[in-house]
């Protein structure tokens, strides 16, 4: 099946790289296409516009903070989430509604989606998100040590030495939605039919757990994609790999940036279609994607050392 149309794109392994705008895409591939979704969208969604980005990359901040050096360590540019106003903050209910039903239409019965977040909007964007096909299925928490939050009050960091306006931010949500069953199909039966229904169980055969434990990308990684919202590619591993239940089928991500989610289902094998809109990211995704995928991280070293499942 062609999924490229007449857009640009570029094959990369088993993975397909398309330089789209997501929407637009979804709207014209076949219904039920999809086996599972795994992607990490823009929040602010205006922090990716051209006119930010240039903000940020000129230092001048706009939707970016840009924070001083700390005790030796340069933090990276981070979206100001909790600056979005009333009608932005609709916007982006209004956006992940309307993103949700093209992707629940593209998505195979069954199909999983798994969606990062921040603890700032997950409640506004899962809600969203939801629909008549879509239901939730909890959150994955991915535990990770942040710079974000746990700041002085802004100009009066002396005067109140001792508050933070946010507590630090240790874990990140990602939410996990499945598109429903037809009725009266049970999971056994969806995953004969359509690959889809469940998650795959970890290497050593036991249950794939919705807690995570991370550390922050690693420089290796860093110097390979230069994205502001990189994940390290053993949190990315564990959660394509889970994706697929059956290990095979076909894994989208609308969001792909720099390529790390399709690295991560190129190292495991698993087919894949990334998105991006952004000529800048696509453009570093083609040989991101072949870098990042021969990283070897923690998670390969178990795969490899589990015993096989009977």
């Amino acid at each position: 099946m062609n999924f490229t149309f007449n857009y640009r794109s570029v094959n990369i392994g088993n993975s397909t790289l398309i330089n789209v705008d997501c929407f637009e895409w979804l709207d014209r591939i076949p219904g039920e296409s999809i086996h599972a979704i795994v992607t990490d969208p823009p929040y602010g969604i205006k922090e990716y516009e051209p006119d930010q980005l240039t903000k940020r990359d000129n230092g001048k901040g706009g939707i970016w903070r840009l924070p001083p050096r700390f005790d030796g360590s340069a933090r990276s540019p981070l979206p100001r989430f909790t600056a979005l106003n009333q009608k932005e903050r609709q916007y982006l209910v209004t956006y992940f509604r309307r993103w949700s039903l093209l992707a629940t239409r593209v998505l195979k019965p069954g199909g999983h989606l798994i969606l990062a977040s921040n603890a700032y909007l997950s409640n506004l964007t899962f809600s969203s998100i939801v629909n008549e096909q879509l239901e939730f299925r909890g959150e994955i928490i991915r535990l990770v040590k942040t710079f974000r939050g746990g700041d002085r009050p802004k100009n009066a960091e002396q005067e109140f030495y001792g508050v933070c306006s946010l507590p630090r931010g240790t874990y990140e949500p990602w939410g996990l939605f499945r598109k429903k069953l037809p009725e009266g199909m049970t999971v056994a039966e969806c995953l004969r039919v359509h690959q889809t229904g469940g998650l795959r169980r970890k290497p050593d055969g036991n249950p794939f757990e919705d807690v995570i434990a991370s550390a922050r990308t690693p420089k290796s990684e860093r110097s390979i994609a230069d994205h502001p919202s990189l994940k390290p590619q053993d949190t990315l591993r564990k959660l394509v790999f889970a994706a697929l239940p059956l290990g095979k089928g076909l894994l989208l991500d609308t969001f792909s940036g720099s390529g790390s989610t399709i690295a991560a289902a190129e190292a495991l094998g698993y087919s894949a279609i990334g998105l991006e809109r952004d000529g800048r990211y696509f453009e570093q995704s083609l040989d991101a994607v072949s870098s990042l995928s021969a990283i070897e991280t923690e998670f390969d070293t178990n795969r490899q050392l589990a015993l096989p499942l009977l």
